[in-house]
């Protein structure tokens, strides 16, 4: 593990769960680059960077710097970020449709970045950038932005709050909710297309694969062999060809790559 590295999570108050899962702070203390890999969350991400500079790499060996600050998502796959020597990175992780209620579009589905000010017709978040500068504290800068974002949240939409608060794995959110309100399925779609950035069916397979990821965990955690064919009976896999197309598509990695590089692995969840 890399001494250098430090990060933590930083939790939201009650009145913002709805809007954001959480904060995430990293920063380099040493010499040298640091570089992790994001692991995907299919959430839209607010990056701002303090005292140095961020580079993003693409898996098209395209890199993107970024010093100040930058809108990602919603992120759908793995991809490595680097902080070079004293640089710190505080990151907002918009939930749901949250970003949809503060612009009223959901983000690229192709991932494409955007500078915050190209969202409001004011350069607000330039201002946001430049009084956070001046704040030494992560926790003390997330008090500043929720603040800051309130004026600009709307309400959540219903079939939104339908949508995000369905919990029951042995049915078909689409048509529960279609059923529930009278809507057709097809409607429903483009309802959590539009504000979510994401299909339903897209939602799903990284449930179970995030599933796949935390059982692993548990296993590497508790000093166990690696056990696939629990893990996909676990998870509800197929097969293991299908555990191993996931573990690509989302990572670029291959199961055993993955436990070999998982120090590496940057997971920005709450």
């Amino acid at each position: 593990m890399d001494q250098a590295y430090h990060h933590f999570s930083i939790p939201v108050t009650p009145d913002f769960e709805s809007v954001f899962s959480h904060f995430y702070f990293a920063e380099n203390t040493g010499d040298t680059a640091i570089t992790k890999t994001l692991l995907p969350s299919y959430q839209t991400i607010l990056v701002l960077i303090f005292g140095g500079k961020a580079l993003l790499h693409s898996r098209q060996d395209t890199q993107l710097d970024i010093d100040q600050c930058i809108v990602l998502g919603p992120i759908k796959q793995a991809f490595d970020y680097t902080l070079l020597p004293g640089t710190r990175m505080l990151v907002a992780n918009f939930k749901d449709d949250a970003f949809f209620r503060f612009f009223g579009n959901a983000a690229s589905e192709k991932e494409t970045p955007l500078h915050p000010d190209q969202l409001l017709e004011d350069n607000c978040f330039t201002d946001l950038w430049t009084v956070l500068s001046q704040i030494d504290q992560p926790d003390q800068q997330v008090i500043y932005i929720l603040e800051f974002c309130r004026p600009y949240l709307q309400q959540q939409h219903p079939l939104s709050e339908k949508l995000a608060g369905f919990r029951d794995d042995t049915l078909n959110p689409i048509k529960a909710i279609a059923g529930a309100t009278g809507q057709s399925e097809r409607n429903i779609q483009l309802h959590h297309k539009k504000q979510f950035g994401y299909t339903a069916k897209e939602r799903l397979r990284y449930q179970r694969f995030m599933k796949a990821i935390q059982h692993l965990q548990r296993q590497l955690t508790n000093g166990l062999t690696a056990d696939w064919f629990e893990l996909i009976d676990t998870c509800g896999y197929y097969d293991q060809s299908q555990l191993i197309h996931d573990f690509k598509h989302y990572l670029h990695l291959s199961p055993t790559q993955y436990i070999k590089f998982q120090e590496d692995i940057c997971i920005s969840q709450h």
